[in-house]
């Protein structure tokens, strides 16, 4: 009776359109009255404790610096990169689309700024030069979702934080598999693009590639920054996230200069309201997580299961089944904030190694993000290319059945996560 008040009043109040936030104090007011706990003063102290936690402090600083770099000209000279090496293949454009998601992701972290950006710049060149609109489209959204796997990652630090895991190990064991996307990725966009008649643009010379590279240099220099401090432990995550904000303001105001003082501002003020929004969601879970622990509703969850306990792939296959359902309805960060402190002692109880489930977890989630209908990042490029949903329904569906293909494989094959994992992070 117990886990249907949860989930009833939970789905209830989202189906009458509240906001994620307040139907998770909703849900815990439930489940108060549930156990004849309710007291005002619970919600509240749980709501400031869910927000008082130091590894969040990553959440706006990476926040605002995806703000940056889509501002400060970084995004623009990975793109360049990515086109004077795969711009000549026949569609390079669209492996273009895929290196400087890779590029991106391990910016940003965030799926909708790097989406938004590459939107922004590729969509147009590729219809110019004759790809399908809706396929172009869908690559890029297939394409964005790769920011929340490889770090810096803002899903990785939320689900560090709600599951107890170790976000510098969450971090290192999201490269491989990111990688993975992209390559899936590009096999996908060879089937689906080998009939089209494009024009591919010429190939640069040594000369040209070293003047992108030149120019890209300091954008590029990012990623090798984070992947060193976190394997040699220079600094935390929550530290790079400082440090990523840092130096791409530096890089954009006094290298590129394409950032002005007069923009920051408005930058920050964005930063802020997106940052609000997130952080007011992991504040008010933490009232439902903590009488889900109290109701003991995770404990009768895990007797329900208890039958897969002892085959881990069946299990792992039926959590992940659940999520990708889940995914279509709600967004990243309140399916991460929801189930990971129902799945995690579930998780625990049947001995998978949470580092691993976390990786298989958020690229569950991140595919979510372009699943009809709710899929944030389907959203925003549609609205960037111009393009109905319908038609970018139709053009991303093959690179979704790819990512989903390389899922299938990391929980058939762990290995596949934990081998190159243990390698980095020693």
């Amino acid at each position: 009776m117990t886990i249907l008040v949860f989930a009833s009043s939970l789905l209830g109040a989202m189906a009458l359109g509240m906001p994620i936030a307040f139907a998770l104090i909703i849900c815990g007011i439930a489940l108060m009255w549930r156990i004849d706990l309710f007291d005002s003063q619970i919600i509240a102290q749980n709501v400031i404790n869910g927000a008082d936690s130091f590894p969040l402090m990553a959440v706006p600083f990476f926040i605002l610096a995806g703000e940056i770099m889509n501002k400060g000209g970084l995004a623009r000279r990975i793109v360049d990169v990515a086109l004077s090496f795969v711009g000549h293949l026949r569609g390079g454009l669209g492996y273009v689309a895929i290196l400087a998601s890779c590029l991106l992701a391990s910016l940003s972290g965030s799926a909708v700024a790097d989406a938004a950006a590459l939107a922004t710049l590729l969509v147009p060149m590729m219809v110019k030069a004759g790809h399908d609109k809706a396929r172009s489209a869908g690559l890029v959204a297939a394409g964005g979702i790769i920011a929340p796997v490889i770090p810096p990652s803002i899903g990785f630090v939320i689900f560090g934080v709600a599951g107890g895991v170790s976000i510098s190990k969450l971090f290192l064991a999201g490269i491989f598999p990111g990688l993975m996307l992209g390559a899936a990725l590009a096999v996908a966009w060879w089937y689906t693009c080998r009939d089209e008649k494009v024009t591919p643009f010429a190939r640069t010379g040594f000369a040209q590639r070293v003047k992108a590279i030149r120019d890209g240099f300091w954008a590029l220099l990012l990623p090798l920054i984070i992947i060193f401090g976190l394997r040699f432990g220079v600094f935390t995550p929550t530290e790079a996230a400082v440090v990523v904000a840092v130096y791409a303001l530096i890089v954009s105001m006094f290298i590129y200069r394409e950032l002005k003082l007069r923009d920051l501002p408005k930058l920050f003020v964005d930063a802020a309201l997106t940052t609000a929004v997130v952080m007011f969601l992991v504040a008010t879970a933490l009232v439902a997580s903590w009488l889900l622990t109290v109701a003991e509703i995770t404990g009768q969850i895990v007797d329900l299961v208890r039958p897969l306990m002892e085959h881990k792939t069946l299990l792992m296959l039926a959590i992940m089944a659940i999520v990708v359902i889940v995914g279509t309805a709600l967004d990243m960060t309140p399916t991460i904030l929801i189930l990971t402190p129902v799945l995690m002692p579930i998780v625990k109880a049947a001995g998978i190694d949470p580092v691993y489930f976390g990786v298989l977890f958020i690229i569950n989630n991140a595919i979510g993000l372009i699943t009809p209908p709710v899929g944030t990042v389907l959203n925003v490029v549609c609205g960037v290319s111009k393009i109905s949903m319908e038609d970018i329904i139709k053009g991303v569906w093959p690179f979704m059945l790819a990512q989903l293909a390389v899922l299938l494989l990391l929980i058939l094959f762990p290995s596949l996560v934990m081998v190159p994992a243990r390698w980095l992070y020693g």
